[in-house]
């Protein structure tokens, strides 16, 4: 049994479908904000996903081959107080929740821990993160990838971290990183199991902002007066994408 972690109830409602449809591991999908949520309240569950949105992270971790692999928590704290499409007000912005996590993490001291925060939070809120981190006795370190290096149409680069407790990994984590050494298909990224397929007739389109983006050809990014499709796009916009997670994972998995 997995823990989510969403307070935005339509994404909580999109985790409880997914689940139904057996797309995610069952879990219990809980709406509090993690501030609200005790330590004391995440024992037994396998893996516990925080600011789970849409759930890209246990995405990626099927994507990579470790979706039943126990001990694993994920999260990606609010990117607001740190995006450079807001105020930036970083650590004293009150959507700055790294210290919530924290309290949980240093409390349940899970074995591996993945996250991502947008690149602009490079400076303050990672070193912050890491020290943190460091300090329950984990290992840490973190890359900045983009959504163009999977063949996505738009670059999206984010910081990716992992901390690691250095407890030994189970067998089926084992057999992982054996068959990987191989060169195993079956968990490799392809287009069977979940790459972005490379993007054709995309062209640069300049925003409100007067910021250029590469779009691809035929897309409607954006959808005034359609209230389903506004916060579907919402949704979308704060997701990760599993795809590169799924290969920071599997860097991970082959140290």
């Amino acid at each position: 049994m997995n823990y989510y972690n969403e307070i935005d109830k339509q994404c909580a409602n999109w985790i409880r479908n997914l689940i139904q449809q057996g797309l995610l591991p069952q879990g219990d999908v809980d709406e509090r904000s993690i501030e609200d949520v005790k330590p004391s309240e995440l024992k037994g569950y396998r893996q516990c996903h925080f600011f789970a949105g849409i759930c890209g992270w246990p995405l990626a971790l099927r994507i990579a081959g470790i979706e039943n692999e126990s001990g694993i928590w994920t999260g990606s704290c609010p990117c607001q107080p740190f995006s450079s499409a807001g105020k930036r007000n970083g650590i004293d912005d009150e959507r700055h929740l790294w210290p919530a996590w924290f309290h949980l993490i240093s409390q349940c001291k899970p074995d591996i821990i993945f996250g991502e925060q947008v690149k602009a939070a490079t400076k303050q809120w990672l070193d912050i993160v890491g020290s943190d981190l460091e300090s329950q006795g984990y290992a840490f370190g973190s890359a900045v990838l983009g959504a163009h290096s999977v063949g996505s149409p738009h670059s999206r680069n984010r910081i990716f971290f992992v901390a690691d407790s250095g407890s030994p990994r189970s067998e089926a984590w084992l057999s992982i990183q054996a068959r990987r050494s191989k060169g195993d298909s079956e968990i490799s990224l392809d287009n069977s199991s979940g790459t972005l397929r490379p993007w054709k007739g995309a062209g640069m389109q300049r925003g409100k902002d007067g910021k250029s983006r590469w779009i691809e050809s035929s897309i409607a990014p954006l959808a005034n007066g359609v209230s389903s499709r506004v916060v579907e796009l919402r949704a979308y916009g704060n997701a990760i994408v599993p795809q590169v997670a799924a290969e920071f994972v599997m860097s991970f998995i082959d140290e």
